[in-house]
């Protein structure tokens, strides 16, 4: 019987788009209204960076291993690696209260997430857009969900902050630089002098 309902529920929203009548008319002919899950905010502290972009986060008690959605940071073995985990190690510090937003989970099983930073007497600072900014990730939105990722990766590049801190040529992203066997590592692991 339930199928019945949810067949012709589809049937009515069909033929409503299909008049135009708009979304508007498709809910008062169904009844029903579209859901939409919000992931909420638990606040939590950092207990430790593992690289730019992959962190511990205590929050209700228990350890997340969280990769950070919407970025790419430079592997700790890969030029800027070190300088962009101590970038983030310095903005958060073990005291300070984050805001996590839990998302799912990745093949490695680490918790994705996004991570704002609180601020008093203002709104949450995402902390991937801050990393990006700053220059110490690549941005990675590929369905184009943020706006302005883009536009931010292009000042940092234009302004030559962080790993683009020589330009935009040579350098390697975190995939291409897992690809690369030990020989190609040394070769191309130079970067450029700080």
């Amino acid at each position: 019987m339930k199928d019945k309902a949810l067949y012709f529920s589809g049937w009515l929203l069909l033929v409503a788009a299909g008049f135009g009548l708009g979304e508007g008319a498709a809910l008062a002919l169904t009844g029903t209204r579209p859901s939409t899950v919000v992931p909420s905010q638990e606040s939590g502290r950092v207990v430790r960076v593992v690289d730019a972009d992959t962190y511990d986060v205590l929050t209700g008690g228990v350890v997340y291993r969280v990769r950070l959605l919407g970025v790419d940071a430079p592997e700790t073995d890969q030029p800027f690696g070190h300088q962009a985990g101590d970038s983030v190690t310095q903005l958060l510090r073990p005291e300070r209260t984050v805001l996590l937003g839990r998302r799912g989970v990745d093949l490695y099983g680490r918790t994705l997430a996004t991570v704002r930073l609180p601020v008093a007497g203002g709104p949450a600072l995402a902390l991937d857009s801050l990393l990006v900014v700053r220059g110490w990730a690549w941005a990675w939105d590929p369905k184009h969900r943020v706006a302005g990722r883009a536009a931010q990766q292009a000042s940092a590049v234009a302004a030559r902050r962080g790993l683009w801190k020589c330009g935009a040529v040579g350098v390697l992203t975190p995939r291409q630089w897992r690809q690369f066997n030990y020989k190609n590592k040394r070769r191309y692991g130079v970067g450029c002098t700080w």
